[in-house]
């Protein structure tokens, strides 16, 4: 079956207000944490796609009932997981795509009570490890199996009441184990003691983990070496709970604009929890102009592009964005601390050396670094996504170069933004 091209055409700029659709990291954890909560919450500004689909499916699988109107994208979840799960006598099959949000906090929950499941995914994310959270989780007594290649997805649980008690876990590859171990330990018998080991990556999504269990009633404490949980009554629902608009996201329509034009995102502005937000320090760094309100964000071009040297450890998904942004600075740039990008749903680092290389970028990808030297012209080219919506995002910025740009299999957005490339050209002027 051949893939689909979507053919984006050069403009001069881009310019305009997008609001945004909400944030898939604040949706997944929010519907868990509404799931294992006593009492209903509604949920406000939901994002709809495929990630925070296969979230949705999985609880109401699980017997958590969602209500969800796909028109305000507001719903209303009454909790009760950790009852319902306790019923279950069957094995359950859960199939969670590529959804790293889901395949990771669900693994930890599911571990904590009774109940057989079996946790599948696609092809990807078969190849996506999880023995930084399993292995962890077993040492608590959880009974968690390898259907496949050890250390990897598909997994079979055998869930049991676990005790709490002296956590050991890697931190150096994903946040997303932390933050997993985190939201299951209230569940646990007495208290936990989180102890991280390694260089910690993505701490802003951890930070906004524990913010969002405070807001469900768990409150957690940090120590020098990680996080002590003590004994709780349980997650206790809020009457609402909004999620803010992806920062993620919005991260290519402003670097759209720091090329050239004027662009405002609503639906995430100052407190936001998001570490994606740190782009925008990156963004005046390079020479662009940012205004940010209570809950709008507005960057603006002020003429050429820096390029600079950066650490992307708290923004791994919005580095994809300066990646590519890259090609329109003068100078090199180097993006550092980007290892997990491997491990992503596609190896990342390879993916996004062999797409710039075909518009004539020099590129030089080490194993946790990325330097990209923009070329004196772009070449046109075709642009693989190899499925990785953060792929075919961050290259739509090429439309600001002069022979625009051709994206393969564009439909692949649908795992965070389905509606992203109407969205880019409400801003860019993209007809035909």
């Amino acid at each position: 079956m051949q893939a689909s091209i979507l053919q984006l055409k050069s403009v001069a700029k881009a310019e305009g207000t997008i609001v945004l659709p909400g944030s898939k990291s604040m949706t997944n954890r929010a519907l868990l944490l509404s799931a294992l909560s006593s009492g209903s919450v509604q949920l406000q500004r939901l994002l709809i796609s495929e990630d925070t689909q296969h979230m949705l499916q999985a609880l109401q699988a699980l017997g958590v009932d969602i209500r969800l109107d796909p028109q305000t994208r507001n719903g209303v979840v009454t909790g009760g997981l950790s009852s319902n799960r306790k019923q279950l006598t069957s094995p359950l099959i859960l199939d969670l795509g590529n959804a790293g949000t889901a395949m990771r906090p669900l693994t930890a929950v599911l571990a904590t009570s009774p109940g057989y499941f079996e946790l599948h995914g696609n092809a990807r994310m078969h190849e996506r490890p999880i023995a930084d959270l399993v292995e962890p989780l077993r040492a608590m007594g959880a009974h968690i199996e390898y259907l496949g290649q050890v250390g990897y997805p598909p997994l079979r649980i055998q869930g049991q009441r676990l005790m709490g008690g002296h956590i050991k876990m890697a931190a150096n590859l994903s946040s997303q184990y932390v933050s997993a171990m985190l939201m299951a330990a209230p569940l646990m018998d007495g208290e936990t003691t989180i102890e991280l080991t390694g260089k910690l990556v993505s701490a802003p999504y951890i930070q906004m983990t524990l913010t969002m269990m405070r807001r469900f009633g768990i409150h957690v404490q940090p120590t020098p070496r990680g996080y002590h949980i003590r004994q709780q009554t349980g997650y206790r629902a809020p009457q609402q709970y909004q999620i803010e608009g992806d920062a993620s996201t919005a991260s290519y329509f402003l670097a759209a604009a720091a090329v050239a034009g004027e662009v405002t995102v609503q639906g995430v502005g100052r407190d936001s929890l998001q570490g994606d937000l740190a782009f925008l320090g990156v963004l005046q760094q390079m020479g662009a102009g940012i205004s940010i309100d209570t809950n709008q964000l507005t960057c603006r071009s002020q003429g050429g592009l820096q390029g600079i040297d950066v650490s992307a450890t708290d923004f791994p998904d919005a580095a994809m964005t300066l990646a590519v942004l890259a090609l329109f600075a003068q100078g090199s740039t180097t993006i550092r601390d980007i290892y997990n990008w491997r491990i992503k749903e596609t190896d990342r680092l390879t993916a996004m050396a062999t797409e710039l290389a075909k518009v004539g970028a020099t590129v030089k990808a080490g194993r946790d670094y990325i330097t990209i030297t923009p070329p004196r012209a772009m070449s046109p080219a075709l642009i693989e996504t190899y499925d990785d919506h953060r792929m075919a995002m961050a290259f739509s910025l090429l439309c600001l170069s002069p022979r625009g740009v051709r994206i393969a299999n564009p439909q692949c957005v649908v795992k965070t933004c389905p509606d992203y490339f109407m969205m880019l050209r409400s801003i860019t002027d993209q007809h035909g």
